[in-house]
């Protein structure tokens, strides 16, 4: 069964796209519908609670690091496919907002379905979604969710002031403790983290699920525009080793897709859990929380032995921002406490002193296993005390401002602080 998608956005952060559509995955599911879940933009942690919630992979959709082609390719399938936007509906990369929710839309040429919070508003809600239906021509604003509703009453009001405008509303989702969750320093806790997520799901499926027009939701879904020929990212080698627990949980699903179609072998294992590196032809590391796991990674001597040996063997080993970290010499946490780490690489962080870097890099390497031009991210809060070193990767930002080089690269070791997305 081919479906069409619909785009879930939002005028602004915090309106509470992630869990009126982590409700609707679930509801939808429930209902035995095979739907599937989608993010715009750069994020790791709201596609795992997608995954959750709709039973299968989530991929991220990037219209500043993907070509057009790609992000069609991506969002095909069978099945409905529900997109979560990211920030508010037209807000993307300076200088020009590329890379926005509203691009995924034009590039799919799919309906938006705007979520509002009222929490705060009555009639003036009129203007507003009236202004964003308005904005771009291109764009569709094809119906309404209405969030954090205080009363029946309320819900009233507003669906009185809204009826001129012509947009349907779909439902009205009231304010409710039991939609809340906790948050953390890059986003939302980890999907594998939530002690009660299925609990969660299930809560926000009935009371989202009660409060939207489930077939009229689905009516407004329509088919993505076709792809031509979409590029993959190459593997690296063969053999393929990833890291992959709580601590090193931000490895993109359509990278591993990619190399898999390949012909790539991949193995996971854990650090966390003490676990050896299987033998590859490359060792990846990708983002995560290893602050938050210092001690235990520092104390976890099985894979910090089966790391070095690799290394010694030569083996390409590759670390992500986390991982970048992890093969350092020393993490200092947020309490100042210093844990060694895999000390492969001259580099030494800290999160005693948090500092934000966050933006899309352009990055090109001459050397090492990326060769070449990538559009990746940037999204930590870590300092680097101390790198010494060959740089891995030139780099200029959003704006193609030069930016400082990014990461090392010591013989068969390297690494950054960049997500790599795409291949540019």
């Amino acid at each position: 069964m081919t479906s069409g998608a619909i785009l879930l956005a939002a005028p602004t952060s915090g309106a509470g796209k992630t869990t009126i559509t982590l409700g609707l995955l679930r509801a939808l599911r429930n209902a035995g519908i095979p739907v599937r879940g989608a993010k715009s933009g750069p994020d790791y942690i709201d596609p795992r609670f997608h995954e959750a919630a709709a039973g299968q992979t989530c991929l991220n959709l990037d219209a500043w690091a993907m070509s057009p082609d790609r992000i069609r390719a991506l969002a095909a399938g069978d099945g409905p496919l529900l997109i979560e936007g990211a920030m508010g509906l037209f807000d993307g990369a300076p200088p020009s907002g590329k890379g926005s929710s509203a691009d995924i839309a034009r590039i799919l040429a799919v309906p938006v379905v705007l979520i509002v919070d009222a929490s705060k508003t009555a009639q003036s809600i009129a203007p507003l979604v009236a202004g964003f239906a308005g904005f771009a021509s291109d764009v569709t604003i094809a119906g309404v969710i209405l969030n954090r509703v205080g009363s029946a009453r309320h819900e009233a009001m507003l669906r009185q002031a809204l009826t001129p405008l012509g947009v349907p509303v779909l439902g009205a989702v009231h304010r409710s403790d039991a939609l809340s969750r906790p948050s953390r320093h890059l986003g939302l806790v980890q999907a594998g983290e939530h002690p009660d997520l299925e609990a969660f799901l299930e809560t926000a499926a009935n009371e989202i699920g009660q409060a939207i027009d489930l077939n009229a939701l689905l009516a407004l879904a329509r088919p993505p525009r076709p792809s031509n020929t979409a590029t993959r990212l190459c593997p690296p080698a063969q053999r393929i080793a990833v890291a992959q627990d709580a601590a090193f949980a931000f490895a993109y699903p359509h990278m591993l897709s990619d190399w898999r179609a390949s012909g790539a072998e991949i193995a996971f294992f854990s650090p966390l859990n003490n676990e050896a590196a299987p033998a590859s032809d490359f060792l990846f590391l990708p983002g995560g929380y290893p602050e938050l796991f210092a001690e235990t990674l520092a104390n976890a001597g099985i894979f910090k032995a089966s790391i070095r040996t690799a290394a010694q063997k030569g083996t390409q080993i590759y670390g992500e921002c986390g991982g970048y970290m992890a093969l350092g010499e020393g993490l200092i946490d947020a309490k100042g406490a210093r844990h060694e780490m895999l000390g492969l690489l001259p580099v030494e962080t800290s999160f005693e002193t948090r500092k934000l870097h966050l933006g899309y890099r352009d990055l090109y390497a001459d050397a090492g296993p990326f060769n070449g031009h990538f559009k990746a991210h940037e999204f930590h809060y870590a300092t680097t005390l101390r790198a010494q070193g060959t740089p891995l990767f030139e780099a200029t930002d959003s704006e193609g401002n030069a930016l400082p080089p990014m990461g090392l690269l010591q013989a068969n070791i390297c690494g950054s602080f960049a997500h790599i997305i795409d291949k540019n």
